[in-house]
Formats: structure tokens, sequence, C-alpha cells
């Protein structure tokens, strides 16, 4: 079964190829939008991913900083560059709308 486009914009699915469609890969994101072509993604849809696996990192170190606790010296800067990718990092979505161009920090053990 194929998905395509018609050649009037209308997207068709089916085992029958007409002559006028255009073969549609897959989307590779709810996102996504067909475009000239290609699948394009929202420009703010990469730092939005960078801040939600962000965030789910720095979830994930909360219980370093109890108050029970200190943190050592690696603890404390994996977090602040966690906390700073955001305006470090020059984020952008693969054609598979994977994100890239993010030099993620190593946690400390």
């Amino acid at each position: 079964m194929f998905t395509c486009i018609l050649s009037n914009g209308v997207y068709a699915t089916g085992d029958y190829l007409p002559a006028d469609a255009v073969l549609v890969p897959p989307q590779p994101r709810q996102e996504a939008e067909w475009e000239s072509g290609a699948w394009t993604f929202p420009a703010n849809l990469a730092m939005s991913d960078l801040r939600q696996e962000r965030n789910q990192l720095l979830s994930a170190t909360d219980w370093w900083a109890g108050s029970d606790l200190t943190m050592t010296s690696e603890q404390t800067a994996y977090r602040t560059a966690l906390r700073d990718l955001p305006s470090t990092a020059s984020p952008s979505l693969d054609s598979d709308g994977q994100l890239t161009g993010v030099t993620w920090p190593t946690k400390p053990e």
C-alpha cells in the first residue's frame, strides 16, 4: 500500500499509484508537514525538543540537590551545563525528526 499526493494536492492511500502521484515517505513525526517534496518541521521544534530532553535529565538528578546531600563539583558542573544548553547549543532536526546539533554534557558517576 502506498501513500501519495495527487497533482491536485490530495493525499491518497491504496495499492494503485496514479501517474500524477508523488510518493510520500512516511511522516517522521506528527508535527511534520509535507512541503516542496520534503517533510519540514516548525522552526521552534528543535529547541522545544532540546528543552524537553534537558528537563528530563535535570529531573533525573534533582535528588543530588537534596538538603541532606552535598553535590560534588562534577555534579554541579553537569547540572549547570544542562541548564546552559538552550543558550549554548544550536539544535536542529534531521530528516527523521531526530534532534541533532547538541553536545550533551557527560553525566558524572
